[in-house]
């Protein structure tokens, strides 16, 4: 079994920044990619931030340049430092966990989910 958490949403005013964080815990081998997704209300879950194969790294065109993702495998945690934010940013943001678990077997984890919230 393994558990996302995420932390460190808020409310936060146009232009200011925040920084998210997840971690992954549990009868975790190894995780491969750690993501950032967000929904706002009445629209469908998109894409913010992945790495994938190693240190690469995928943005949204709608945040690149202002969202930084980060990570450190020793604590199998994923960090989106978020600046500049815009009222559109405005969303509940989830981190995606993918690896192998003690048993080998592969793993594919939500979190809850953080929200964030750009407005003055």
């Amino acid at each position: 079994q393994v558990r996302v958490v995420e932390s460190g949403g808020g409310l936060v005013q146009p232009g200011g920044s925040l920084r998210l964080s997840c971690v992954a815990s549990g009868s975790i081998l190894s995780t491969n990619g750690m993501g950032w997704y967000r929904q706002a209300p009445g629209k469908q879950r998109e894409f913010v931030a992945t790495f994938s194969s190693g240190d690469n790294t995928n943005y949204a065109d709608s945040v690149k340049g202002r969202f930084t993702i980060s990570r450190d495998n020793a604590k199998n945690t994923a960090y989106l430092q978020m600046n500049s934010l815009k009222p559109e940013d405005t969303a509940v943001y989830y981190c995606n966990a993918v690896g192998l678990d003690r048993w080998r077997m592969t793993f594919n984890s939500w979190g809850q989910g953080t929200q964030v919230t750009v407005s003055s």
